[in-house]
């Protein structure tokens, strides 16, 4: 449990003993040093992949967390009647950072998500670490952990056979559009928006991002995102396509 007064009922406590519920020096070293680990692992693995946020700020986060819960404990141990009130104020806070770490591309893309969230969950492991809550900290990351480095290839799967998906489309000249709508329900396609993309003015493209929906049976049944697009790229009119995710 959180306090060293009463009963301890997380088995991982258990086994370590009532010294670790407490609010000792002991105590205290292990919680910090549990953190900076647990928070370097979930940092190394949003770093390896080039994320907004890295191995220093999920450390840095999760650490501030922890120490928030830990001094907000020494603070109502004298006042129980008191508030968390540094631990409100590092989930404001990181509610602040979460939201700047999202990034809007000049593509349509949205970036950045997964790294906010990832962000939030650090600063809730943090509380968990710092209430002394060694069990759910350990099953919280286990997930955590899985959730960052598993479900990633599965939602792409997912994605990749959608009936729905949208496009980032650069036509060397815009009287092309017409050719590839045309094109595109040939195939099977439905087209059901197509807005022109402002920050390519002046470069000489007639850039656009068009949502597709997919009609044909023998698409849906046969042929991912990918092989429609390549199927698209061949056109030669086509300087450039990708899918936006």
């Amino acid at each position: 449990m959180i306090a060293g007064n009463l009963p301890v009922t997380d088995p991982i406590a258990a086994l370590l003993g009532g010294w670790s519920t407490g609010l000792n020096p002991y105590a205290v070293l292990l919680r910090v040093f549990i953190i900076v680990l647990l928070a370097s692992i979930i940092g190394c693995e949003r770093s390896s992949k080039r994320h907004s946020a890295g191995l220093r700020t999920f450390v840095l986060i999760a650490f501030s967390a922890t120490t928030a819960m830990l001094l907000d404990q020494f603070l109502m141990a004298g006042h129980p009647s008191g508030l968390p009130l540094l631990s409100a104020a590092t989930i404001v806070a990181t509610a602040m950072l979460s939201g700047n770490s999202i990034l809007f591309s000049s593509r349509g893309q949205i970036k950045g998500l997964t790294t906010s969230v990832g962000l939030w969950a650090c600063v809730l492991l943090g509380f968990a670490v710092g209430a002394g809550l060694y069990t759910v900290t350990l099953i919280v990351f286990v997930f955590l952990l899985c959730i960052l480095m598993c479900f990633p290839s599965f939602e792409i799967y997912l994605l990749n056979r959608s009936n729905h998906f949208e496009i980032h489309l650069e036509l060397k000249s815009s009287f092309y559009l017409r050719d590839f709508v045309t094109v595109s329900r040939r195939l099977g396609l439905r087209i059901d928006d197509i807005e022109s993309n402002p920050a390519y003015a002046g470069s000489g493209l007639s850039v656009y991002t068009i949502t597709f929906t997919i009609c044909s049976a023998e698409l849906k049944k046969y042929k991912t995102h990918h092989q429609i697009i390549e199927a698209l790229r061949s056109l030669d009119y086509i300087y450039h396509i990708e899918e936006i995710r």
